[in-house]
C-alpha cells in the first residue's frame, strides 16, 4: 500500500511544523535529543495505530456490514477537528509551519486559522474529501491482503501524475520497483478467490484520488504557511459541513440512524476506535517523522503492511489462500522494499521536461 506516512511526509514538505511537547521538544521548536525509548515508542505507536485503523475500519464496514462509508468519514473529520482544537488550545501543537515570515508570525499568534487562509486551501480540501471518501468506501470491497497490495500501486498513479503535470522523471530503478509492485498486484488479482469488480474499481479510484491529493498538496499547500496539522484543520472545517449536507440530501444519515446494529456494543467500540485512530495515526506519523530517521519510518511501514496481510488471512474470513495469489502479494512486498531502498540510497529524479 502507498503508505499514509508518504502522504504525511508530502504535507510536511510544505513547511516543517513546530515539534509537539510529546515529541520531546517545546512548542517553540527548541532542539532536544530524544531518548532511544522515546524513538522506539514513536515507531511502535505509528505501526500500532496504522494497523488498528485498518482493522477497525474493516470491522465496521465488513464484519458489521455498515455500508455508510460517508458517515464514518464524517465522524472521523469531526473527531479530528475536535482533538486538534483541544491540542491547539493547550499549545500541544501549532497549526503553522515555522517559516520566520512576519505575516506568518502574526497569524500564528492567533493560534487558529483565519478565514482567508481556509478559503485558499479549498482546492486541497476538495481533493482531501475525495481521498477520504474513496479510501473508506474501498476498504469494504476487498480483503485486507489484497487491499494492501492494490494500494501500493498508488505510487504508479502518483508518478504518472508528476510526469504529466510537471514533467518529473524518476530513475530507472525506482520505476522498475514500482513496476514490480504493479506486476505483483496483477498476479495476486488474477488468482484472488474473492475477486469483486466493484471492490477493485473502488480501490483503483482510491489510488487515483490519493495521487490527485498529493499533487494538490504540492501545488497549494506551500502557499498556506500551514503544517500538516493546519492543513488537516482546514480540511475538516470545509469537508465536514459538505459531507454532512451530502449525507442529509442522499438520506444516508437517516438510513445510518436506522442501522440494525447501531446500539451494539461491539459496533460502537469499532466505530469510536475507527474515528479516534484516524487522528492518532496522523499525530503518531508526525511524532515518528520528528524523532526517527527515514530508514526507521520505511522499516515501520513495511512491517506494518506485513502484519496487516497476516491479520487479513488469519482474522478476517474474507481472505482465501491461493499459492499464486500469495506469491503475487509477496512480489508486491518485494517491490515496496526495493522502492524504499532505492529512495533511501538517495536516488534523485531527473530534471523536469522543458
Amino acid at each position: 500500500m502507498f503508505r499514509r506516512q508518504d502522504l504525511a511526509q508530502r504535507e510536511r514538505n510544505v513547511g516543517q511544523a513546530h515539534p509537539p511537547k510529546s515529541a520531546g521538544g517545546l512548542l517553540e521548536g527548541q532542539p532536544l535529543q530524544p531518548s532511544r525509548a522515546r524513538c522506539a515508542g514513536a515507531a511502535l505507536a505509528y505501526m500500532s495505530f496504522a494497523i488498528m485503523l485498518l482493522v477497525f475500519n474493516k470491522v465496521a464496514v465488513s464484519s458489521y456490514k455498515f455500508k455508510y462509508a460517508n458517515i464514518i468519514t464524517l465522524l472521523q473529520l469531526i473527531m479530528s477537528n475536535v482533538l486538534l482544537g483541544v491540542m491547539v488550545r493547550f499549545r500541544v501543537i501549532s497549526l503553522y509551519s515555522n517559516t520566520g515570515d512576519d505575516d506568518h508570525n502574526q497569524m500564528s499568534r492567533s493560534r487558529f486559522v483565519p478565514i482567508h487562509v481556509v478559503k485558499a486551501t479549498l482546492p486541497l480540501s476538495v481533493a482531501y474529501l475525495l481521498y477520504m471518501v474513496m479510501g473508506m468506501a474501498s476498504i469494504g470491497g476487498v480483503n485486507l491482503p489484497m487491499y494492501t497490495t492494490l494500494r501500493r500501486t498508488t505510487a504508479a498513479f502518483t508518478m504518472a501524475a508528476e510526469y504529466i503535470l510537471g514533467g518529473k522523471r524518476h530513475p530507472y530503478n525506482i520505476i522498475m520497483s514500482v513496476v514490480l509492485m504493479v506486476v505483483g498486484a496483477l498476479v495476486a488479482s488474477a488468482h484472488d478467490l474473492t475477486f469483486d469488480v466493484k471492490g477493485y474499481l473502488l480501490v483503483l479510484g482510491s489510488n487515483v484520488s490519493t495521487a490527485v491529493y498529493l499533487q494538490t498538496i504540492a501545488r497549494f499547500g506551500q502557499r498556506s504557511m500551514l503544517n500538516s496539522f493546519g492543513l488537516m484543520w482546514c480540511n475538516g472545517l470545509v469537508c465536514a459541513p459538505v459531507l454532512l449536507m451530502v449525507t442529509l440530501v442522499t438520506g444516508e444519515l437517516a438510513a445510518a440512524l436506522q442501522y440494525e446494529h447501531l446500539n451494539a456494543t461491539g459496533f460502537k467500540i469499532a466505530l469510536f476506535c475507527s474515528c479516534s485512530m484516524a487522528f492518532l495515526l496522523n499525530y503518531s506519523i508526525f511524532i515518528n517523522t520528528s524523532l526517527n530517521s527515514a530508514l526507521t519510518q520505511t522499516v515501520c511501514g513495511n512491517l506494518k503492511d506485513m502484519v496487516v496481510i497476516l491479520v487479513g488471512f488469519v482474522w478476517f474470513g474474507d481472505a482465501k489462500f491461493h499459492p499464486i495469489n500469495f506469491a503475487g502479494i509477496l512480489l508486491g512486498v518485494a517491490g515496496s522494499i526495493a522502492y524504499a531502498v532505492f529512495k533511501l540510497t538517495g536516488a534523485k529524479p531527473e530534471s523536469t521536461v522543458r
